[in-house]
Formats: C-alpha cells, structure tokens, sequence
C-alpha cells in the first residue's frame, strides 16, 4: 500500500474529512516520525509497533571487484518492531 492508498481507505471510513485534510493528516503525523528518528528518539504506536535508531560501526570492507580494503563510513538507520498483536497476523 502506498500513501495515496492509506488516504483513500481512510477517506472511505470517514465522512467528517476531506480527502485533502486526511491527507495533512498523514503527512504531518508521517513528518512527525521521521523528525523524531532523526533526533535520536524512538516512536512507540502501542498495538503498532515501534521505530527506532539504530547505528553501524564503521568498519573495513572490501571492493568486490577489485579486492581492495575499503573504509565503509558508520551510520544510523531506522528499524521497526512490530507489537505483538502482529504474532498472530
């Protein structure tokens, strides 16, 4: 599913809204995420589930075409953890 879709499902569900201020709705909660993330926060959306930061050392790879050591920069990536209500789905 992508954005668009969510918007309509919830556009479909409702008939206080509008599709446009759905669509406010989603970015600026989807916004709110991210700006978390990039913080260094964590999201928790209980019967959800939670986003967070998560940080790679940096470390000595290899080119695979040529065989050479290379320095692979460490950085921060987010992840997701399903809530349980996801074991049973």
């Amino acid at each position: 599913m992508i954005k668009s879709q969510l918007v309509q499902r919830i556009a479909a569900k409702t008939s206080d809204l509008s599709q446009r201020d759905i669509e406010k709705i989603v970015n600026i909660i989807l916004a709110r995420i991210v700006d978390a993330l990039a913080g260094g926060d964590r999201v928790e959306l209980r019967g959800f589930g939670q986003f967070s930061v998560r940080f790679r050392k940096a470390r000595t790879g290899r080119n695979p075409k040529t065989g050479e050591p290379v320095t692979v920069e460490g950085r921060a990536f987010p992840r997701f953890k399903p809530g349980k209500e996801w074991e049973s789905a």
